[in-house]
């Protein structure tokens, strides 16, 4: 990757044009963990060709705003997770299962019937359309085996541990066709691993670095409270972040914005570049650059600027899309001020 001091990049999501998906209906829905083909206003047979247009216009936003590592915006996608989740074999298709969600509420989640592989490519196509229409460097998103293990009714298998893994394997599988395909970052989401942090501390290192193995690309791992949208009052400190110090991801994403993080933490991930939060989605106002260029100065009492990277916090989709744009652009100009003095 490029030696520019303090890279800027998005989470995964940008904002979907009202014409692609019913954003009303999104916004008051729990994050899909199944398919909620409904929710496209687009006809199948003409949807691609609308996710593709869609996708063109998240790129050309994110490089007008002068992000460095850019994403397709995940256009294509419904949540973070769910396209890829339900495209793998040991599904049953037809009949979803539920769990109990991180809000207290009953969720439906893809039921586990059989042995979990990935059957064909899922996100390669979106990878090779965005190499195709970007300049510089890209990333590609995947949900990653802790959490899909975490968001599937287990019909299968003797425990979570063992299904985790075999999530592992298809992540690993599909990760090495991103890079393939042009791909220059590969995050896997993992937000659940905060959720559970005993279960994250038992088997999610293994189950990323099983995902992660011999990967010839730079990796990264995101980990939230939930999106802005859906999670207010969010506690100031993970109950699993450190712990990825002993991990092969060598970029480390999370929001530090909205909780207020102390960032007094980044001392305890001395090997990882970290992908800060820097951008409160819960409120429309745009930052300023000057206090984004606070942020920043704060945490490099902490780490080195090669080792940090820049970003909002996640969930960006929900925003109207010229308050993210003009988000990103804010934190862009706020990177430059502090990357200028750098130098």
């Amino acid at each position: 990757m490029t030696a520019k001091a303090l890279l800027t990049t998005v989470v995964g999501s940008y904002p979907q044009p009202e014409w692609l998906i019913d954003r009303e209906a999104l916004a008051h829905a729990s994050v899909p963990r199944i398919r909620l083909e409904g929710l496209w206003r687009i006809p199948v047979e003409h949807l691609e060709a609308a996710q593709d247009d869609a996708t063109l216009l998240a790129v050309h936003d994110m490089q007008r705003a002068g992000v460095d590592i850019i994403t397709d915006g995940e256009m294509r996608r419904e949540s973070y997770s769910n396209r890829f989740a339900t495209a793998l074999a040991g599904i049953d298709p037809t009949r979803p299962g539920h769990i109990i969600g991180r809000t207290g509420q009953p969720t439906l989640v893809p039921r586990v019937v059989g042995p979990i592989r990935r059957a064909r490519p899922v996100q390669v196509r979106d990878v090779q359309f965005l190499r195709a229409h970007a300049d510089g460097l890209i990333k590609a998103t995947v949900p990653g085996p802790f959490t899909m293990a975490q968001q599937a009714q287990n019909d299968y298998y003797p425990d979570r541990e063992q299904l985790a893994m075999d999530y592992a394997v298809c992540v690993h599988e599909e990760v090495q066709a991103l890079y393939a395909a042009g791909a220059d970052v590969v995050q896997l989401d993992e937000p659940w691993l905060r959720t559970d942090p005993e279960a994250a501390r038992a088997y999610g290192i293994a189950a990323i670095n099983k995902a992660l193995e011999g990967v010839q690309g730079i990796t990264a791992l995101h980990l939230c409270f939930g999106y802005a949208a859906m999670v207010q009052g969010k506690p100031t400190q993970y109950a699993f972040l450190t712990e990825l110090e002993h991990s092969v991801v060598q970029q480390i994403s999370f929001e530090a914005a909205q909780p207020q993080l102390d960032l007094a933490v980044l001392r305890e991930l001395p090997t990882k570049t970290i992908i800060l939060g820097v951008l409160d989605l819960s409120d429309r106002r745009i930052e300023t650059p000057e206090s984004i260029a606070a942020r920043l100065r704060e945490a490099l009492q902490y780490i080195p600027p090669e080792r940090l990277m820049v970003a909002p916090d996640c969930g960006m989709k929900y925003l109207p899309r010229d308050v993210a744009y003009r988000k990103l652009q804010a934190m862009t100009l706020g990177t430059a001020i502090v990357r200028q003095s750098l130098t």
